[in-house]
């Protein structure tokens, strides 16, 4: 049984507050026959500029160190990709490093540019992601991203991600499912929302109205995974400036955007879910020991934790991400969220990784309605929305982009400027994409506080980012 010291469960402290001032982000898509990797950064960037009110040359000035996250190589057939961007962006000869962390890599990177502000070693630092997933046949990119788990271990089970995850749903779906078509049918939902949700935004890459049966009617990629179950492969770009208070303020002055306190933790966990050794759930501060005395007797199959069906990284990342901000229930604290959907059942595996439900009962979140922006049983908002942007599955998965395209989609609500940037039809014409007749704002109102999950392999590292309006902190600073 795994035991950790108190040294190491010791919640991060920062040296100095930290904010986000400004994000941006490309168009996304599954190809870009007509458009470099460095012209989709250059996008994110002047969006990001543009922000709050500058041109890319003027925030330029105010960036001190860069980090820039990139999945694979292999995509872009270039080596050291992070100095090619770092080149083309005219930010030579500031410092810069590349960071990969398989699926995480958009939060890794947003982690690090964190913990350079908060040390002190710079006072404004440009946080990029990208992904090239267009310049490689499909199944040979899908061999690419197989090769991010342990090759001994689950590579025989088919060197396709979602085969990984197929052998996670069938376990989940015995034990904490029960067998009930019913919970099927909510993995279905989840894609029906997700993709609903991308058609008011047009920046996503997979828009489409479905139905429950059009998922459970897809093709069967890795049972009971079908293809509608699964996130899109994609290219683009997203970035994101941190900074000091200081230069926050005077980045920010006059402008729409406030500066959001920003906090980034992260966890891990073996690439080797067969073979992962058992311990005491850790919990999080809205949980007891009590409300899991009996798991295994209500869930057969399910009392040895952390098992095959959930991630134990995540609830880390929580758990560290909760103690330093003083969350101490998720579904209150929050307004709005972005979780890593890669494929339906991690969606479910998430929310009780990080506390919405209690473990064994995930598929609630959903039947409740409390994850949509109206709740489609009362009509009212939703208690927590996820995934306002379509998520993983709807928007993209543009893999080194993604963790900074959720933070940027959290950020607008919390500027109170979601329908701005998505319902302008400018950007709609711009990215030659025709907004829908019924195109709907999705703006949380009042948000304050928001949460992003940014999630690598089969659970191997996840990072939890929280913005929280300044003056709505829920711990003031010590």
């Amino acid at each position: 049984m795994i035991k950790f010291s108190d040294k190491q469960l010791a919640i991060p402290k920062l040296m100095r507050p930290v904010y986000l001032v400004t994000a941006g982000q490309s168009k996304f898509d599954r190809a870009f026959p007509d458009k470099r990797t460095e012209e989709l950064c250059v996008d994110a960037l002047t969006q990001a500029a543009e922000m709050i009110n500058l041109s890319p040359a003027e925030l330029k000035s105010y960036i001190h160190t860069c980090y820039y996250g990139h999945f694979a190589d292999h995509f872009g057939d270039q080596l050291l990709g992070e100095a090619v961007i770092h080149d083309r962006l005219g930010l030579d000869p500031l410092g810069n490093i590349g960071v990969k962390t398989g699926g995480a890599t958009g939060g890794s990177t947003l982690w690090e540019a964190v913990k350079a502000v908060a040390s002190g070693y710079s006072d404004c630092v440009l946080a990029m992601g990208w992904e090239r997933m267009d310049e490689v046949p499909t199944d040979e990119g899908n061999f690419y991203i197989s090769c991010a788990a342990d090759k001994d271990w689950e590579g025989p089970l088919g060197h396709i991600y979602t085969g990984y995850y197929a052998v996670m749903a069938q376990k989940y779906w015995k034990v904490f499912g029960k067998e009930e078509e019913s919970f099927r049918r909510t993995l279905a939902e989840i894609s029906v929302k997700h993709h609903g949700y991308a058609r008011m935004n047009p920046y996503a890459q997979a828009p489409m109205k479905i139905t429950v049966e059009d998922v459970l009617n897809s093709p069967v990629v890795a049972y009971p995974l079908r293809a509608l179950d699964c996130c899109v492969m994609s290219v683009g770009a997203a970035c994101a400036i941190i900074c000091d208070e200081a230069t926050a303020m005077k980045l920010t002055k006059n402008t729409k955007n406030k500066p959001l306190r920003i906090w980034v933790t992260a966890g891990s966990h073996t690439l080797r879910p067969a073979d992962r050794r058992d311990m005491e759930i850790p919990l999080l501060p809205n949980e007891t020991k009590e409300q899991y005395k009996d798991l295994g007797k209500n869930f057969p199959g399910g009392e040895r934790y952390p098992g095959f069906t959930g991630f134990l990284a995540a609830r880390m990342a929580a758990y560290y991400a909760y103690n330093q901000v003083g969350i101490k229930d998720p579904t209150e604290d929050l307004d709005v969220i972005e979780l890593h959907d890669a494929f339906t059942i991690s969606d479910v595996q998430t929310y009780e990784d990080i506390g919405l439900r209690p473990y064994g009962y995930g598929r609630d979140y959903v039947e409740s309605g409390d994850c949509y922006h109206t709740n489609p049983k009362t009509g009212k908002p939703g208690k927590l929305p996820s995934n306002l942007s379509g998520g993983l599955i709807g928007c993209m998965h543009s893999v080194g982009a993604t963790g900074i395209m959720q933070v940027f989609e959290i950020a607008c609500h919390i500027w109170n400027r979601w329908a701005e940037i998505h319902g302008d039809e400018k950007i709609w014409k711009k990215f030659n994409r025709q907004k829908p007749s019924d195109w709907t704002d999705l703006q949380v109102k009042g948000a304050k506080r928001a949460l992003a999950i940014s999630h690598a392999g089969v659970g191997s590292h996840v990072t939890c980012t929280i913005l929280q309006d300044p003056d709505n902190l829920i711990k003031k600073d010590a």
